[in-house]
């Protein structure tokens, strides 16, 4: 390199000040946490929102950063970061911007059963630009290091921005970005930005020839991006949804959450009950109180608002007061599933956790879990805390009903059984008998609690004449049996997601 040419790279070298490299640090790294969020988002609809998938998206992003850190450091050893910093940029929006159609266009091909290649694929495809951005802080560190009487600070100053992007990118994603704005528009709208500061960049410290080819990479992301299948119909805070025409029924219509089923409606007939376990809900109401007097009756979940307009149509006065923690839900139901709301059907956009925390003693004769994040009832809604919350809001002889489900051995409805037998002296158990004998493959499960005795033969009446091959548990030694050694859920203990049997072993 002669005299000339070491003087353009000083100056091009310069170029990089401490507000710019504040300014890449901040934002690779806030980049990287608004695609792990992106992520998880990106695999519900195929695997579910759980637990593993999100311990996994995490240590997948974390292993990214480790990776992507300790390469880029070595990169800035090998090649002047001037030359390599933008096109790093711009082939890393690329990438980001290829994660969404390997997510949809995996999740399309894939079969059930083989929701591991779609994971795996997904996390392939954020593995590569969360590595390469994460390489972005060690690479403007090297450009910031004049002496070695200054590392400690420039390294601390770079690391702090950098966590603070991180920071940023997290907030923003969960309390604005999902809330508002598509996750087809958040991945493009990141993977362009950083195509889009990547050529700034690039034609800065290395002129405008050398922006061309990473630019070609990263349209080629976008066209892959607005060319991918869309299969959410309409995307809530917490859920991709979908509503589906029933063929058989001029009225019904299916609520999808992600990947399940999560209710059904008949816009004719609000007392078709299409689910088994609707009808079994329905059977302990019936059983319980038989005719159709006004009910005060206390919702944890809305889903489709099934149960609680089953009420509204076949008990008129009942007044049901429904937690959905989902915004995006509630408008579901009323844009497209017809509900009413009104005095006798409130709906608060809460946690049914601090929902039912805010209500006053003795008010319900009915509460009824149905809350569900994927295949499992969210952990602090199964504990003994919530449990005895629901006892304290019930008047006296009042119930109990909380959906479940479960598979293989039932680890985590007996479980919760036994959980519910320490608040309430009156429980009892419906399910299909093969599930309640372990002989089937799993399925749907209604614990019931009440603080007086149950009327077993008038609920199972109901049952026979509502739900076909279903029974009830209702003797201690029955529930002593079903129950067996399984553990009690607590606030401090309740690992659901791990006592619940995966679904896709179903």
């Amino acid at each position: 390199m002669d005299a000339s040419e070491t003087d353009t790279q000083t100056q091009r070298d310069h170029v990089v000040g401490q507000g710019t490299a504040i300014g890449l640090a901040f934002g690779s790294s806030a980049a990287v946490l608004v695609l792990e969020l992106v992520s998880l988002r990106l695999v519900a609809p195929y695997l579910g929102l759980t637990l593993e998938t999100n311990t996994t998206v995490i240590g997948v992003a974390l292993a990214a950063i480790a990776t992507g850190a300790a390469l880029g450091g070595r990169f800035a050893d090998v090649v002047p970061p001037t030359r390599s910093l933008g096109p790093l940029l711009v082939v890393a929006g690329g990438f980001v911007m290829l994660v969404l159609p390997v997510a949809r266009w995996t999740g399309s091909e894939v079969r059930a059963g083989r929701d591991g290649l779609v994971f795996l694929a997904v996390g392939a495809a954020m593995f590569v630009p969360a590595a390469m951005l994460s390489a972005v802080t060690p690479m403007v560190t090297k450009l910031r290091l004049a002496s070695l009487a200054e590392t400690g600070t420039v390294v601390g100053r770079l690391s702090a921005w950098a966590t603070a992007g991180a920071i940023a990118g997290t907030v923003l994603t969960g309390f604005v970005f999902v809330a508002n704005v598509p996750t087809s528009s958040i991945v493009l709208g990141l993977g362009g930005l950083l195509a889009v500061a990547g050529t700034v960049l690039t034609i800065v410290l290395r002129g405008l020839r050398d922006a061309a080819g990473p630019l070609v990479f990263a349209l080629i992301g976008a066209g892959a991006t607005l060319a991918a299948p869309e299969h959410c119909e309409l995307e809530t805070a917490y859920h991709c949804a979908r509503v589906v025409a029933d063929p058989a029924r001029p009225g019904g219509r299916t609520l999808y959450l992600d990947v399940h089923r999560h209710s059904y409606v008949d816009l004719d007939d609000p007392a078709h009950l299409e689910f088994e376990y609707a009808r079994g809900m329905a059977a302990v109401i019936e059983g319980h109180r038989p005719g159709t007097e006004p009910l005060q009756a206390l919702h944890i979940g809305g889903g489709g608002l099934t149960i609680p307009r089953y009420l509204q149509h076949t008990r008129p006065g009942t007044r049901n007061q429904v937690y959905e923690i989902d915004a995006g839900v509630v408008d579901i139901d009323v844009e497209r599933l017809g509900a009413r709301l009104g005095d006798d059907l409130r709906v608060a956009v809460q946690d049914g956790r601090t929902g039912i925390r805010s209500e006053p003693d003795r008010t319900y004769d009915v509460v009824v879990g149905d809350a569900f994040g994927g295949p499992a009832v969210p952990w602090h809604l199964t504990t003994r805390e919530l449990v005895a919350d629901v006892r304290r809001v019930l008047r006296p002889g009042g119930i109990y009903a909380v959906n479940l489900i479960d598979f293989g051995e039932l680890a985590f409805a007996r479980a919760e059984v036994r959980t519910v037998r320490a608040e309430f002296p009156h429980v009892a158990v419906l399910s299909r008998r093969t599930v309640l004998d372990r002989t089937g493959s799993g399925g749907n499960i209604v614990v019931v609690g009440s603080d007086e005795p149950l009327p077993a033969e008038r609920i199972r009446g109901e049952l026979e004449r509502r739900v076909t091959g279903w029974d009830l548990l209702g003797t201690d030694e029955d529930l002593d049996r079903f129950v067996g050694d399984a553990p009690l859920l607590t606030d401090d203990f309740a690992p659901v997601d791990q006592l619940l049997t995966p679904y896709g072993e179903t």
